[in-house]
């Protein structure tokens, strides 16, 4: 990220000016989860794509932003779905200030990212935003489905990705181009860049919450067993476990039993499902790592191909 550090200082002192309510609460929630931190991979990915291409005006920053408050807006939402606890090693915004509290600042973050998309004044923004939102809310219905569905099969877990996680990744891609003028062949490079790095990142996240550990990976392990969600390690396990390994994942799907999490672990581990899923998020980066082989050579386009590797090697 050092490239674009004074980008990254630009696009947090946007973040600052447009959080700013009159309503405290909403000031209080959306500074809590903002100030968390993580690792603001998709505002730098407007940032890195704009830079490649050679841009070197100031409307990524305001693109960045808007990206980071729509991915923020997702987080509070998803948590009160999922009723989690704990997000980047802190008490969630759901469990520190309530359910309703969370929804509605998550509402308050959505509707600010369009107030300042509108304000960029530009269409194919505006498209490339509201698609991106649509298909996002769209993914976490076809997740909520899901849940406790122990038959999700591979494809129909993968489309949940692209939608929930990966277009947002695609559409930061995209804006970070497009803002720089480039052209449609260069935007669908982008596009596939974006979508092959989000679920890249998304599948070593399956792993992680089986292998990783709270402190590093800054949640709950265990989570997506607790939550009954059928993820890509435990669809392997279903397909190619003994029978008495599937019958325990379909029962731990169904019910959201952690209680039997390392029995389960030991059964993934055994099984080669977490390679299964590492290795298919290697396929992935690589996707993301051809897919802008045309841009030309920087500092920018090494920082992304940098990133795709980060993407898979990691613990966090």
């Amino acid at each position: 990220m050092s490239p674009i550090a004074a980008d990254m200082d630009a696009v947090n002192a946007v973040i600052r000016r447009q959080l700013h309510s009159e309503v405290p609460l909403v000031n209080q929630i959306a500074e809590y989860i903002i100030s968390a931190g993580g690792k603001r991979l998709r505002p730098v990915l407007v940032l890195l794509m704009a830079r490649a291409c050679g841009y070197a005006g100031d409307k990524h920053h305001e693109l960045a932003a808007v990206i980071e408050f729509i991915h923020t807006a997702t987080l509070l939402h998803d948590d009160v779905v999922d009723e989690s606890s704990l997000r980047r090693g802190r008490q969630t915004a759901n469990a520190l200030f309530g359910n309703a509290a969370s929804v509605l600042v998550g509402d308050f973050l959505y509707s600010r990212a369009f107030q300042m998309m509108v304000a960029v004044d530009n269409a194919r923004v505006m498209q490339i935003v509201a698609d991106a939102t649509n298909v996002i809310a769209e993914g976490e219905v076809l997740q909520l489905l899901n849940m406790h569905n122990p038959d999700v099969s591979e494809e129909n877990y993968l489309q949940v990705i692209r939608s929930k996680t990966a277009k947002l990744f695609e559409a930061a891609a995209q804006l970070g181009v497009l803002i720089a003028g480039a052209d449609d062949a260069v935007i669908e490079a982008a596009g596939e860049y974006g979508r092959s790095l989000g679920t890249a990142f998304q599948l070593i996240d399956d792993v992680l919450d089986y292998s990783g550990n709270a402190s590093d990976i800054g949640k709950n392990v265990g989570d997506d067993l607790r939550e009954g969600k059928p993820t890509l390690p435990l669809i392997y396990l279903m397909s190619h476990g003994t029978p008495e390994q599937r019958q325990l994942v379909r029962s731990c799907i169904e019910n959201g039993d952690e209680q039997h999490f390392n029995e389960i672990l030991a059964a993934i581990t055994s099984s080669g499902a977490l390679d299964y899923t590492r290795h298919e998020a290697e396929k992935a980066a690589q996707r993301a790592a051809t897919a802008i082989s045309g841009l030309p050579n920087s500092q920018f386009k090494d920082s992304l191909l940098q990133l795709s590797a980060f993407a898979v090697d990691r613990n966090h």
